[in-house]
């Protein structure tokens, strides 16, 4: 009996964050290893179904790091980083859109439909929804890198993704997109969520990988920032507590706040339920990013 009372009170907890969520979109970015633990992907597709069960509209963007390097040594080719890109070649595009556009992409749209949801995958075989350009970046000098076909999202096609949500599925997006000439583009998986979540003014941007939020101590797992403004976590990097591979996860929260989503979580996808916890309960279980302390 006591165990039902329990469950009932997490319930009523609950409801009130179900209530003020209802109808509001939550882009959910999906990468990092936990990618290849089917057993925490599973339980992060169930709490997506969840979330659409009780009228949130999520929508799914993700990478897929992990398979892709997989594949790259299978096929004899070296990874190769600029600047946190992945430099991407033709024979390696050809990768890329195999892995992540395709199969990763039908795979998680089909586990979604497994699960008890209603999904549909968004890929150069289905319906394109992310357009850009090729990413211009400088070395120290000013000069220009070469990336190769590496590119930045410039347009989202919101009405198909909306009439998606509104129809009760999850849309799921690869990071990758189709410049004016028709040419497929690698977009980095975090950049690519932010441009959606601008895009469809969503409520929330979840950053689902394998870090548990922001921690003051990088070091130390305990020592996780539950929540922070801004001005908090501009703070952080200045003085070194965010660094590393951190820094741009964080500084592209920071960039879409200041465009609209009200509110950006990191959570550890290895945790189970993370994204429930994140979402409904008072405590939550990662870091959530917002502009100013909430009344």
């Amino acid at each position: 009996m006591h165990e039902a009372i329990a469950k009932a009170d997490t319930l009523i907890e609950a409801m009130g964050w179900i209530r003020q969520f209802r109808d509001k979109v939550t882009v959910i970015k999906l990468g990092g290893s936990f990618m290849d633990d089917e057993d925490a992907l599973r339980h992060v597709l169930i709490d997506i179904v969840f979330m659409e069960t009780v009228g949130m509209r999520p929508v799914v963007v993700h990478g897929g790091g992990p398979a892709i390097n997989r594949a790259m040594q299978a096929a004899g080719i070296e990874a190769r980083f600029v600047q946190g890109r992945r430099y991407t070649d033709a024979r390696s595009l050809e990768i890329v859109e195999r892995v992540l556009a395709t199969e990763t992409n039908e795979s998680l749209a089909a586990n979604i439909e497994a699960s008890g949801g209603r999904a549909m995958n968004l890929n150069f075989r289905t319906s394109n929804v992310l357009f850009g350009e090729r990413l211009q970046l400088a070395d120290q000098d000013g000069k220009p890198i070469d990336l190769g076909s590496v590119g930045t999202v410039t347009r989202v096609d919101r009405a198909t993704i909306e009439n998606l949500s509104y129809a009760g599925q999850v849309p799921v997006i690869p990071s990758m997109c189709l410049d004016d000439d028709g040419n497929k583009l690698n977009v980095n998986a975090d950049t690519a969520a932010t441009a959606v979540a601008q895009a469809l003014g969503a409520e929330k941007l979840v950053f689902v990988s394998d870090v548990n939020g922001v921690r003051r101590d990088k070091n130390d797992p305990d020592s996780l920032i539950h929540s922070l403004t801004a001005d908090e976590a501009r703070a952080l990097i200045a003085s070194g507590a965010v660094d590393a591979g951190m820094i741009p996860k964080v500084e592209a929260c920071l960039e879409t706040l200041d465009r609209g989503v009200r509110k950006i979580h990191i959570i550890d996808g290895h945790l189970r339920h993370s994204l429930l916890l994140e979402i409904y309960t008072t405590t939550g279980v990662g870091t959530q990013i917002l502009q100013e302390t909430a009344s």
